[in-house]
């Protein structure tokens, strides 16, 4: 097949030599253990952190790798198809980090991003709330101005990263009469007195990759505030567009180990005599299940295609999230059905792909949402 990355250039296509090294070195043989024993990834990060992929989002300025939107989605799908857990740790870190790149001033990302690329800081991103999901709008989490500087108060849910992280990007509601309008962010660091990390929750896929609920009663200096007043909405929403990229470079990856996964047992697993892959219908529910996945990546290639030109790209980042979580759902299906009674057992990771993709189309706005942003584009 023709390379989809042609456009990489010669350190770009090392960076993701290297990296495709590594996920199949280093993650790929610890992701059975971490879904079975449910731990944070903490070790996997570190290894990360020695690849340069957790600022692989930023720019060198700030300790970047400074690569390409679409080097970045490539590099973000190897990981995810060698370990779902690890690069759900890891985009939630972009997502804490892409707020402050976008929507802070030079000191706070001065304070933040050059040990967030290293790796030396965890970052997480605290929108979620128990009462409010897929309409921020509804946000109760509040902050209030006092002499010393906010004082921060309310509940967050889903939080990735949450329990562990360095730092968190969380947005309040700063102006309640103001609505969208009225939503500030605040960076808040782990240990500020009121931060109460709850439980981790107990999830069906990404184990190691965990969400928390988070508590804040926390008063907060002037400076912990992320770019002006009010401005915390619209960065939230600058974020989310890289991030629904993101989700869909995930399911790409994690399609295309259970694709890899499917053709290998075709062509070996022998039925009657031939190899399955001899069977008319495996080959034509291959045949779909490769289109289907090509099909994603190149609706994802044109989203990050502007991304990387500076260009608004929201509704193709929703198309491109949109397509691949119900991809990935579809062929990881797939993906087991060849495999037959093997597929449903947990000495393959057949199940593992697929309970892993399936948050894919919730989180960052559902399959839902997405429509409804797709269609608002088209009817402006």
């Amino acid at each position: 097949m023709t390379d989809m990355y042609y456009m990489l250039d010669e350190g770009e296509a090392a960076f993701i030599t290297q990296l495709e090294r590594f996920a199949s070195d280093e993650l790929a043989p610890k992701a059975h253990a971490t879904d079975e024993s449910g731990a944070f990834v903490h070790e996997q990060i570190r290894a990360l952190a020695q690849t340069g992929m957790m600022g692989a989002n930023l720019p060198e300025v700030w300790g970047g790798a400074d690569i390409s939107a679409q080097a970045l989605l490539r590099a973000v799908s190897l990981i995810a198809g060698a370990c779902g857990s690890t690069v759900s740790a890891l985009t939630a870190h972009y997502l804490a980090t892409d707020s402050i790149l976008l929507g802070g001033d030079d000191a706070i990302r001065a304070r933040y991003l050059p040990d967030a690329a290293t790796g030396a800081k965890l970052g997480a991103f605290a929108l979620t709330e128990p009462f409010a999901g897929s309409d921020p709008a509804d946000m109760r989490t509040k902050s209030t101005k006092t002499e010393q500087g906010w004082h921060l108060k309310g509940r967050k849910c889903f939080i990735s990263n949450g329990g562990v992280a360095d730092f968190l990007v969380v947005f309040a509601v700063t102006d309640p009469a103001a609505a969208h309008r009225g939503i500030s962010a605040f960076v808040v660091d782990k240990g500020t007195p009121g931060l109460e990390p709850g439980r981790a929750e107990k999830t069906m896929g990404l184990k190691g990759g965990h969400v928390w609920e988070l508590d804040f009663d926390c008063h907060l200096p002037a400076t912990a505030m992320l770019g002006p007043e009010g401005s915390g909405f619209k960065t939230a929403m600058k974020v989310l567009d890289n991030g629904r990229l993101e989700v869909a470079a995930m399911c790409i990856g994690i399609a295309r180990a259970a694709l890899a996964a499917a053709t290998e047992w075709a062509k070996t697993r022998i039925i009657g005599g031939e190899a399955l892959a001899q069977k008319q219908g495996i080959r034509w529910q291959l045949a779909d299940m490769a289109l289907d996945l090509h099909a994603s990546e190149t609706i994802a290639l044109e989203a990050a295609r502007l991304r990387q030109a500076g260009t608004r790209f929201s509704m193709q980042a929703s198309m491109a999230k949109l397509h691949a979580s119900e991809m990935a759902g579809r062929v990881t299906d797939g993906a087991i059905q060849i495999h037959g009674g093997y597929g449903f057992t947990r000495d393959f990771p057949l199940e593992r792909y697929a309970r892993d993709v399936r948050i894919m189309r919730i989180y960052e706005g559902s399959s839902e949402i997405q429509r409804n942003i797709i269609a608002a584009h088209l009817l402006a």
